[in-house]
């Protein structure tokens, strides 16, 4: 795996029934962009706050929107095995590419646990599993050394999302760790330290962020060897995905986003999620408006 894989946000009326013509739309227009591949049911997509039936709705709308465009990597995250299983079978049988697993929510979860849950999954599956090191909503800390030993130990876990800043730091300790053993690490955290994590090593990128043509963009110069042009792309947008990711807030800016670009009709997140206030949305028109107003990207503003 590498490249650029986009995480789809889940569209809601009015933060209640997914908006199933919505979600066709964004895939649609992530495909058209030149993406790798897409990732759904992750933590962008508020897979947390969906329920069993919604969860298969947005795979099925998802898989069949897609119709082999593009893989598809979907979330499977669970606090137990037995679930995760579940779930990462019915991705597999859906026609899934590979699954996204972070560590089990547990008390007093340990790198012995950790590795455990991950071989089970192995055992039931045959997909590749990325494994998502994003701390915040798992709650355990991967350190290089264990996320380099289920690599070696577990050959379809060779895949690492990593969200567990200084990821390029972490990404080159990793790969120091694996040695001649081959891993792909993506950064996440909306894109925002991409130029780094490419120069540390990565594979590319699996985030969320709403304009995914910037992020195609930036990847795709640097692994043609034009690196002065990835960064040049970088450091002219990367304020629009600092605005964009912010704790706590950063799905709601999201939304709104695609809401403006004309993907969904309701920028709602599901409760308890945020809401936009006045001041972020000033915020937000400014940095688009410079963004778009740089040369050679006035394409944002389509």
């Amino acid at each position: 795996m590498t490249g650029v894989y986009s995480v789809l946000a889940t569209p809601f009326r009015q933060g209640r029934d997914v908006d199933v013509d919505g979600l066709r739309r964004i895939v649609d227009h992530f495909v058209a962009t030149g993406v790798t591949g897409l990732t759904a049911l992750g933590v962008t997509s508020e897979a947390a706050r969906l329920t069993e039936r919604e969860r298969a709705l947005v795979l099925d709308t998802v898989m069949t929107q897609v119709a082999g465009r593009v893989p598809v990597v979907v979330g499977t995250s669970a606090e137990g095995v037995l679930t995760c299983v579940a779930w990462s079978q019915a991705a597999q049988a859906a026609g899934a590419a590979a699954v996204m697993v972070s560590p089990p929510r547990a008390p007093k979860l340990n790198s012995a646990s950790v590795r455990a849950h991950y071989a089970a999954l192995a055992d039931a599956v045959t997909l590749p599993i990325v494994v998502q090191d994003y701390p915040p909503v798992s709650g355990f800390t991967m350190e290089p050394a264990l996320l380099a030993q289920l690599a070696r130990d577990i050959p379809t876990a060779r895949t690492i999302k990593l969200e567990d800043p200084p990821t390029p730091f972490k990404t080159t300790r990793i790969l120091e760790a694996t040695g001649e053993v081959p891993v792909a690490i993506f950064g996440g955290l909306g894109g925002v330290y991409l130029l780094e994590e490419l120069l540390a090593g990565s594979a590319g990128a699996m985030t969320g962020f709403a304009f995914p043509e910037i992020l195609v963009g930036i990847v795709g110069k640097w692994q043609a060897g034009d690196r002065d042009g990835a960064a040049d792309l970088f450091y002219r947008t990367v304020p629009l995905m600092r605005v964009e990711f912010q704790e706590g807030i950063g799905m709601a800016i999201r939304k709104e986003v695609l809401r403006r670009r004309g993907l969904i009709t309701d920028a709602s997140t599901r409760a308890p999620g945020a809401t936009l206030d006045a001041g972020t949305r000033a915020a937000l028109d400014r940095v688009i408006a410079w963004t778009a107003a740089q040369e050679g990207l006035a394409w944002i503003s389509d």
